[in-house]
């Protein structure tokens, strides 16, 4: 299961401390321009050692296409790329070889697969989503015909929580900053949180906004395949994400159906919702209003401090890794929630061009 996605396609390949981490982009339309210095700018905004609150592991995050693309645009063949790793410290895991490290994938990999590869997680690292951002960036590119806007956003980093909606902010301001938070004032109080964790050799989690804007009504399926049924899938298929809730989400539970109905009014523009309680979705199809979630990420489970846990062999050991890691993930998983966002929505206008011809 290393691709996503069902007529705009990618399959990624490599691993942590391989080679590098590369693709193939198969279903891509022909004619999309390609922009290199966006898509880029897009790696370089979830490559490591970006700002003193990431890990200061060095990787330019070069992208080399190898396929698919001639004189500045796709061909509609498949696109192939490849980012090499070269800043791999490799010997940092050797203790580590045959311990279960908490909460990561050793101990399930094994059991499924009876091997693993304990060089920085392997194929589980999140350095895989290296191939998410190059391919999402290039649904991004096609989205652009469309008008259709992606952005993502930090909401919450430990208990600080920036309370203001998306309609507040100027989302221009995203990356003014190194915690990617549009509010300068809660950006701060961000930052100093991620900076107690690291200081204190330990890890904090947090809240991530996506918000999709020039969707066109009638994208999604009404039984299997509704637009956010396919959004849940592939936030909840990023490394440390534990949960996922779209439009009043939690929230909408403690309202009853009166307050939160959104009801249908007449406008300039067509018909809209007075309110958008429904995410922009409505019986799995998009209605036309934004479309807003939110993603929940784990503190990270590698710390660089001393804990217990088990061997292959059974035996309780005590661990103190070493290694370079974020104490927190928010910063560098903006770009691949943003990501993951373009393929499903990219995805679901080709399905939706196939279905009305």
């Amino acid at each position: 299961m290393n691709s996503f996605g069902q007529l705009f396609r990618l399959t990624s390949f490599g691993e942590s401390h391989g080679v590098g981490i590369g693709g193939i982009i198969d279903g891509c339309p022909a004619g999309v321009e390609i922009d290199l210095d966006f898509i880029q700018n897009e790696l370089d905004r979830r490559k490591p050692g970006q700002s003193k609150i990431t890990t200061q592991r060095k990787e330019s995050d070069q992208v080399e296409f190898l396929s698919g693309i001639f004189e500045g645009k796709t061909q509609g063949t498949p696109i192939g790329f490849l980012i090499r790793n070269k800043d791999q410290h490799s010997n940092d895991y050797n203790n580590l070889k045959d311990i279960f490290r908490p909460s990561h994938a050793d101990y399930t990999y094994l059991k499924k697969y009876g091997s693993r590869d304990h060089r920085g997680g392997g194929r589980s690292s999140a350095r895989e989503t290296i191939a998410r951002v190059a391919a999402g960036a290039i649904a991004k590119l096609m989205l652009k015909q469309f008008g259709v806007d992606i952005n993502a956003f930090v909401k919450r980093v430990g208990e600080v929580e920036l309370t203001k909606s998306y309609k507040e902010l100027d989302l221009k301001l995203i990356d003014s900053n190194i915690v990617r938070c549009p509010d300068a004032e809660t950006a701060d109080k961000m930052i100093a949180r991620i900076e107690k964790a690291g200081k204190n050799h330990d890890t904090v989690g947090g809240v991530i906004q996506g918000v999709i804007q020039g969707v066109s009504v009638g994208l999604g399926e009404p039984v299997f395949n509704k637009l956010h049924a396919d959004l849940g899938h592939a936030m909840l298929g990023i490394n440390a994400v534990k949960g996922f809730e779209y439009g009043s989400g939690f929230d909408g539970t403690k309202l009853s159906g009166s307050e939160h109905n959104d009801v249908f009014i007449k406008s300039e523009s067509g018909i809209r919702t007075k309110t958008n309680n429904s995410g922009g979705i409505q019986g799995g199809i998009s209605n036309g209003e934004d479309i807003y979630f939110n993603v929940a990420f784990k503190p990270i489970a590698t710390l660089l401090k001393e804990q217990h846990t088990v061997d292959k062999d059974e035996k309780e050991v005590t661990i103190n890794p070493k290694g370079r890691h974020d104490p927190c993930v928010l910063p560098r998983a903006v770009p691949i929630v943003e990501a993951m966002a373009a393929l499903v929505i990219a995805d679901h206008y080709l399905l939706n061009k196939v279905n009305q011809s």
